[in-house]
């Protein structure tokens, strides 16, 4: 059987720390699963993803201990089976507003009766013949909370039976608000709904997670109580080591 530490972590009230990928490429995804983060977490939605990419990377990912993760590209039931069939071991969902929404997700998630995935997987048969009988107690379910309807429905979204945790996308909320996504942060509104999101997964008892833009931010809010945390991409590492690079040269 498969154990996801990453939902362990959750579970136990930790924090649980990844990286992103955004490149699609398997080596820069081997070295962020072999570096001592939690999980590392594919995006579907932004990244430079494709179906041979994405089959490769989550080859890479389980060279090493980190949980492969994939936030899909909407909240669609075959797009979801596709990543669960191919190996993933939890979904990060997108857009979701509603606690239907969130039914929807779960539902493409869990194998009945639980859920309504599909019977059937390819890539994922490489966790043994037991994968059915464990699938839906290890897979995570992540619905993103990234509009100001999502944060008024948020109690009843996280109350949904089966979401594990949400994903905060601050900037996509900001837009929602009218507020330039840049100056979220300072913004008394977006830090107000944020608060508002993270005592609506307390109140319910499920993971609070944010979409951070460094190491030092989701080092601060995991002590704040946020669990579920992207701490940085294999393309803002590189860019940071560039212009660090370029820096020290005085070329920048």
């Amino acid at each position: 059987m498969y154990v996801n530490t990453t939902k362990q972590k959750l579970k136990a009230g930790q924090p649980a720390f990844g990286f992103a990928a955004g490149l699609g490429s398997p080596i820069a995804v081997e070295m962020l699963t072999h570096c001592g983060i939690d999980f590392v977490f594919l995006d579907n939605q932004h990244g430079s993803f494709g179906p041979d990419s994405t089959i490769a990377c989550l080859m890479a990912v389980n060279t090493g201990p980190a949980t492969p993760i994939a936030r899909v590209a909407r909240n669609d039931y075959t797009m979801v089976g596709r990543l669960l069939d191919e190996g993933c071991m939890g979904v990060v969902f997108p857009m979701v507003h509603t606690a239907e929404d969130a039914q929807q997700a779960v539902d493409s998630v869990l194998l009945p009766p639980a859920g309504k995935r599909s019977w059937g997987w390819g890539r994922a048969a490489r966790y043994g013949d037991d994968y059915p009988d464990w699938i839906n107690d290890q897979v995570l379910t992540i619905v993103q909370i990234e509009s100001i309807q999502a944060v008024d429905n948020a109690e009843a979204i996280m109350a949904t039976p089966g979401v594990d945790g949400c994903w905060l996308g601050p900037g996509d909320m900001a837009l929602s608000m009218g507020i330039d996504p840049r100056k979220a942060a300072t913004d008394e509104r977006h830090i107000a709904a944020t608060e508002r999101v993270l005592q609506a997964c307390k109140n319910t008892g499920k993971a609070a997670g944010f979409a951070c833009n460094s190491t030092q931010e989701a080092r601060e809010r995991a002590d704040k109580g946020w669990q579920f945390l992207t701490a940085g991409s294999d393309i803002g590492f590189i860019l940071g080591g560039i212009g660090g690079a370029l820096k020290t040269l005085r070329l920048a």
